[in-house]
């Protein structure tokens, strides 16, 4: 009855537009069905639901085309602009098929963060996982833009013909070309290179250009550095393979830092080592029961240098755990030993000592006694 229906229209035209609708419609109903029913059949598996809801949008968008590109592949060849349909269609079906990849590579990487949460005490592992997960994906990515875009342009008889002559005359246009991609393409190796090699991962604690902060973000192109007064500092990925830095959690998130203090020669040192026990056990959250130890390091002809070394579970914990020890051993020196404070020593004599320059003969050099200032 269709097929009859549509034989009374007057333009093969129309007809062929009216079975295109139909076929999309068609097939959008069937493609939503058949969606529903795979989503309420993966609720109990994580990754299926996952796939399932950020492919969701493409394939709505993807069946209907696909309805439409059979009625149009079927249709006669001189309908009018049969052609230019047949090509709109195929560009549409690219783009779709494109953004279904992204979408998919973007759950991947969700599901795999998901079951890799950073929030934890010991994240090594989680920051690892992620970091290659992150950087692999956005590199997936590009690779994805980049094919879908060429598949467009290969739709083209003209690009045909431009790659075609590009490859025939690739000589000097080549190097050109290279030069001018070369910052792109070191930094989409820097990155893979980063991501199987892990210098750096997220979350890492570094030392970059003089400047303490962490790993927040790693692009395709760069890396954003938190420092810890919020600033960020944006690097290439190409300057962590080509550039030495330090990763305080390379292996591990745990640190040991110095606290440096000078006082007198006359200063006990146990109970400055008693003391120092005392308040590292009472800043436990801080204080991780590894390295606790004091000794002299320096001495000079005015005081000496103490270095009491303490460690924490990572860096943030370890800076204020050496304000804490630093500020109340220094009270503490002040409460109960203040003389062993650095002092100024002097040695004043008599003025009945000292010879009157009226009395010295001429041409004698007189030395008063005196000590080096401190």
């Amino acid at each position: 009855m269709i097929d009859q229906w549509l034989q009374l229209l007057p333009w093969p035209e129309l007809r062929t537009v009216l079975v295109a609708l139909l076929a999309a419609t068609l097939a959008h109903l069937i493609g939503s069905n058949l969606l529903r029913l795979l989503t309420r059949l993966s609720a109990s598996l994580p990754f299926a639901a996952e796939m399932l809801r950020r492919a969701r949008e493409p394939l709505r968008l993807l069946l209907p085309l696909f309805g439409v590109q059979a009625v149009l592949s079927s249709a006669p060849d001189d309908l009018m602009l049969i052609d230019g349909a047949r090509r709109l269609v195929s560009l549409a079906m690219i783009a779709s098929f494109t953004w279904l990849g992204l979408r998919l590579a973007d759950g991947i990487q969700r599901v795999i963060v998901a079951r890799h949460p950073v929030d934890v005490v010991d994240n090594l592992q989680a920051r690892r996982i992620q970091t290659q997960t992150r950087v692999l994906v956005r590199t997936l990515g590009v690779f994805v833009v980049i094919f879908g875009a060429a598949s467009m342009l290969m739709t083209f008889p003209a690009a045909r013909q431009f790659g075609t002559s590009l490859l025939a005359s690739a000589g000097l246009a080549g190097l050109a070309v290279g030069f001018a991609a070369k910052p792109v393409l070191g930094n989409l190796i820097a990155g893979l290179q980063i991501a199987l090699t892990q210098p750096i991962r997220l979350d890492d604690v570094v030392i970059v250009e003089n400047e303490w902060g962490r790993i927040e973000e790693i692009t395709g192109s760069y890396v954003v550095v938190r420092i810890w007064d919020d600033r960020r500092l944006i690097v290439p990925l190409q300057w962590f393979i080509e550039n030495p830095f330090q990763n305080w959690t390379r292996s591990t998130s745990s640190l040991t830092g110095a606290v440096v203090i000078w006082v007198d020669y006359a200063t006990p040192l146990e109970p400055l080592r008693e003391e120092l026990t005392r308040l590292c056990n009472e800043a436990p959250h801080l204080w991780d029961g590894r390295v606790n130890v004091l000794q002299m390091v320096d001495a000079n002809d005015h005081a000496i240098q103490l270095r009491a070394l303490v460690s924490s579970g990572d860096s943030s914990r370890n800076w204020d755990l050496r304000c804490y020890i630093r500020e109340n051993l220094v009270n503490f020196i002040c409460s109960h030993y203040p003389a062993s404070l650095p002092q100024l020593r002097a040695s004043l004599g008599s003025v009945a000592a000292t010879p009157s320059l009226e009395t010295v003969p001429e041409g004698t050099v007189v030395e008063a006694e005196r000590q080096p200032p401190v």
